[in-house]
């Protein structure tokens, strides 16, 4: 009977994701803990902490890449800084919004600086068609700096 009941479960997980959820939060909500799917649940539950380093590691990295832009493709500088400087002014926004949300995330920004510098280097490179070599090696600032909504290179 249990057995059934897990297959069942599982079956609904991968056959209609919305229902699912919408029958695990009835469970929940009516304490009926015995037939939670409790293995796809707690893979959902992780899967959201993911999310949320993956959307950071994103914005840090287009942040890095308008950063570089902004201070070394000299010749769209004129035709192009006011967006550049909104690109600039959103991401940090955005990252500073996620980590009010989740302020323990902040660590996890400081792990991921040197890659996301690396991978927003390459982006630049590729955006602007300068050779990558245009762009330092080494971060143009800090992250405490690279964050700071009223720091421009």
């Amino acid at each position: 009977m249990v057995a059934q009941l897990i297959k069942n479960q599982t079956n609904l997980y991968d056959t209609d994701y919305n229902l699912w959820i919408l029958e695990t939060v009835k469970k929940l909500e009516i304490r009926d803990f015995n037939s939670v799917d409790w293995d796809n649940l707690i893979e959902e539950v992780l899967s959201l902490s993911r999310s949320d380093k993956r959307k950071l590691e994103s914005l840090l990295m287009r942040l890095i890449e308008h950063l570089l832009i902004f201070k070394y493709w000299d010749s769209e500088k004129d035709r192009n800084k006011g967006h550049w400087e909104r690109e600039i002014a959103n991401f940090r926004k955005q990252i500073r919004k996620e980590l009010k949300a989740s302020p323990s995330l902040k660590r996890y920004l400081t792990e991921i600086f040197e890659e996301s510098y690396e991978d927003g280097r390459d982006l630049a490179s590729k955006h602007s068609q300068l050779p990558l070599n245009t762009f330092p090696e080494e971060p143009i600032a800090p992250l405490e700096q690279i964050l700071d909504e009223k720091w421009l290179p």
